[in-house]
C-alpha cells in the first residue's frame, strides 16, 4: 500500500504529486522520499561550528520535509539520510561521511531527525501547518525532539571516544543553550514558509479551475 493512502489529511506533497500519484503512487513515494533528503543534505551544509556540535540548516530541512511529505514519507526521508551519510555520501554537515561519523558527536542528533521529521508532519497531516502560529507550535516541538537523542549521544561521544571530563553543565553549554535561538528562528521560519507554500499551491488551483 502506497504511503499517500495512510495519511490522515492530504499534505502539501500530495496536491503537487497529486497528477501522477494515482497511477504511479510508489515512484511518486520514492521520489518525495528522495526530494526530502536532498533538501536536508543541501542546508546541512549551511552550517558554522562553535563547539563538538554544528549549528547548520538542518533542522529547518528535516521540519520542512516532515511537513511537506507527512509523517511516514517524513520519516523514511529522514533515515535515507541518515543511511546516504553512513554509506560515505557527503550528505552530513563538514566534510565527515561514512561509518565513522557515528563516532561523531553530533550524530544523535542526526538520529533525531527521523523522529522529528514524523512529528512535523504528524502536525502538518492534522492541519496544523496551514496558520504559521499552530504551524510553530508543531515545528517548535518538533524541533526539541533531536535533543532528547542528540544530548545524551554527544555526551557518551566525547566521554568514550574522546576521553573528555564530561558534565552536565558542559554538556547543556556545547549541545543545548547554543542552539535554542537558532532552533525558535528555523521552526518560525519554516511556521511561515509552510503556510505560504499552501497559499501558492492553493491559488494555482483556483486558477486552473476558473
Amino acid at each position: 500500500m502506497s504511503l499517500t493512502a495512510a495519511l490522515h489529511r492530504p499534505v502539501l506533497a500530495d496536491l503537487i504529486a497529486r497528477p501522477a500519484a494515482r497511477p504511479h503512487a510508489a515512484a511518486v513515494d520514492v521520489a518525495l522520499v528522495l526530494a526530502g533528503a536532498t533538501l536536508v543534505a543541501l542546508l546541512a551544509k549551511v552550517s558554522f561550528f562553535i563547539g563538538p556540535v554544528p549549528i547548520t540548516g538542518q533542522t529547518l530541512g528535516v521540519i520542512a520535509a516532515g511537513a511537506a511529505l507527512g509523517s511516514k514519507r517524513g520519516a523514511a526521508a529522514l533515515t535515507t539520510y541518515a543511511l546516504a551519510g553512513l554509506a560515505g555520501l557527503p550528505v552530513f554537515a563538514g566534510a565527515l561521511a561514512g561509518p565513522a561519523y557515528a563516532l561523531a558527536p553530533s550524530f544523535g542528533f542526526v538520529i533525531g531527525f527521523i523522529p522529528a521529521a514524523f512529528a512535523a508532519g504528524w502536525f502538518a497531516e492534522r492541519a496544523w501547518d496551514r496558520k504559521p502560529v499552530l504551524a510553530f507550535g508543531g515545528f517548535a516541538t518538533a524541533s526539541v525532539i533531536p535533543f532528547l537523542t542528540g544530548v545524551p549521544y554527544m555526551a557518551l561521544i566525547l566521554a568514550t571516544v574522546l576521553g573528555q571530563q564530561v558534565s552536565v553543565a558542559g554538556v547543556l553549554d556545547a549541545g543545548v543553550w547554543p542552539f535554542i535561538v537558532p532552533g525558535l528562528i528555523k521552526a518560525a521560519a519554516a511556521a511561515l514558509a509552510i503556510p505560504g507554500a499552501w497559499l501558492l499551491v492553493r491559488s494555482a488551483d483556483r486558477t486552473k479551475r476558473s
